[in-house]
């Protein structure tokens, strides 16, 4: 068995984002002692893993519950899936280290951006979660990002941060306050007009998302200044309540 602070050590995940799992009934601790300290033993380990897999494949977590709660979710295919996006992931990465050897070692600007191409890995992400996306949200979005070009994906995702980049101007104001919760619904309809239906409940979902750590988190607070992705979270906590 291991706490959750050795499991936040060992995966990266933090201890926040390890609460936020088993909030939603993603991850549940193996056990929870009379202290109340969360334990997890190696099945649960495992099912983090295949989480983990899936964050990369970037499902969200919505759909991963439902994925590992389906009886076609196959933890062999999965783990094999996950050994190739490594592979892939570890041959791009030396490719970039070859690249910035040969800068300095020559001295010279070499105006190649071949090692920076991660074409084959977006792709395998692509095809491995056509194997999992049978969910109907799931089906939407790919059917309305199947008629996109990378232009037009780029616009939507540059139009999904510059409202967050506005939540960033109000979080001096109350997250109930009638312009932050307007701003609520222009993010709702931002993504039901782009991705799928967001009802409230999947808005709910990644607004504990948002907040929950990790890169998503991250870039948020990059645009909408520190703490933007917590007050985001808790405007839409009270939209959706």
């Amino acid at each position: 068995m291991r706490t959750v602070n050795e499991v936040s050590k060992i995966t990266g995940v933090s201890i926040r984002t390890l609460h936020y799992y088993d909030e939603i009934g993603l991850l549940h601790p193996s056990e929870i002692t009379e202290a109340g300290y969360r334990l997890y033993d190696d099945t649960a380990l495992e099912r983090l893993q295949q989480i983990l897999l899936f964050r990369e494949l970037e499902f969200p977590l919505k759909e991963i519950k439902s994925i590992l709660g389906s009886k076609k979710f196959d933890r062999k295919k999965a783990l094999e899936q996950q050994i190739e996006l490594l592979i892939l992931k570890k041959e791009h990465l030396e490719e970039l280290i070859e690249f910035a050897r040969e800068i300095q070692s020559t001295g010279e600007i070499i105006v190649d951006f071949t090692a920076f191409n991660n074409e084959k890995i977006e792709e395998y992400k692509k095809e491995a979660k056509k194997q999992w996306g049978d969910t109907a949200v799931y089906k939407e979005f790919e059917a309305k990002d199947s008629m996109r070009s990378n232009e037009e994906r780029q616009k939507m995702g540059n139009e999904l941060m510059d409202i967050f980049a506005e939540f960033g101007k109000v979080k001096h104001l109350n997250a109930g306050d009638e312009k932050v919760q307007a701003l609520v619904a222009k993010l709702r309809k931002n993504i039901t007009d782009n991705w799928y239906n967001c009802d409230n409940n999947i808005l709910a979902g990644l607004g504990q998302m948002y907040c929950a750590g990790g890169e998503l988190t991250d870039n948020i607070d990059k645009v909408g200044g520190e703490g933007c992705a917590e007050f985001c979270a808790k405007a839409i906590e009270i939209f959706t309540a």
